[in-house]
């Protein structure tokens, strides 16, 4: 299956195809495209509109799967799904509705069935759902809470000495660290399933419906 990835660095596409492939319960095959490249939350929102229509005209890909960092944004909750209104402030709704629009946009080619979509929020970041059975405290729950009492439990930068030894890596030393974790997780996702329902959830069963 020919499967584009988005995400905020190559690191996290590397982390993000072990995961898709693992749900999917079959390898794929990277679609490579120059809007693919792309950095940080800003850059994948800017450039997720022309990625989009690309795939859809120009390119092989069967389906997109994307995922950003919330950071200190609004983590996506159970209440953002339909039939509720979308959050305005919820990055992973911002996207579905970006994702919505362009892909209204497109007309529909013969022959060819519509591009399928995964998007899912890391909360705060994907280091935390890597680190996911390591640390007990490490959670979507303890997140949301932490953001309700304005007392969070970590930061990003305990999620990246945890999960790097350092809160500096280089690009090398982030993506392998990734890649071993993912490969961990994937031999049995129930929990970081369990674990971080919303955002990672979202993504899952969107893939699952694939």
């Amino acid at each position: 299956m020919k499967v584009a990835y988005l995400a905020e660095s190559s690191a996290d596409r590397a982390a993000l195809a072990i995961l898709v492939e693992a749900i999917l319960g079959r390898e794929t095959e990277p679609v490579r495209h120059a809007g693919l490249e792309h950095r940080g939350w800003p850059d994948v929102r800017r450039v997720l509109p022309a990625v989009l229509k690309e795939l859809h005209y120009h390119r092989d890909a069967e389906g997109l799967a994307l995922v950003v960092d919330s950071n200190s944004s609004p983590p996506h909750l159970a209440n953002h799904e339909p039939p509720n209104p979308p959050a305005a402030e919820c990055r992973l709704c911002q996207l579905r509705g970006i994702a919505d629009k362009a892909l209204r946009e497109v007309r529909p080619l013969p022959g060819r069935p519509p591009l399928k979509l995964a998007l899912g929020l890391a909360v705060p970041t994907i280091e935390a759902w890597l680190l996911c059975g390591k640390d007990p405290h490490v959670t979507e729950a303890a997140w949301i809470n932490g953001l309700k009492a304005r007392q969070m439990p970590y930061s990003k930068d305990n999620l990246k000495e945890w999960l790097y030894r350092t809160t500096r890596p280089s690009l090398a030393v982030e993506t392998e660290a990734m890649k071993a974790a993912a490969t961990r997780l994937s031999r049995d996702l129930s929990a970081i399933e369990s674990l971080f329902p919303h955002g990672f959830g979202a993504l899952l069963r969107s893939l699952r419906s694939w």
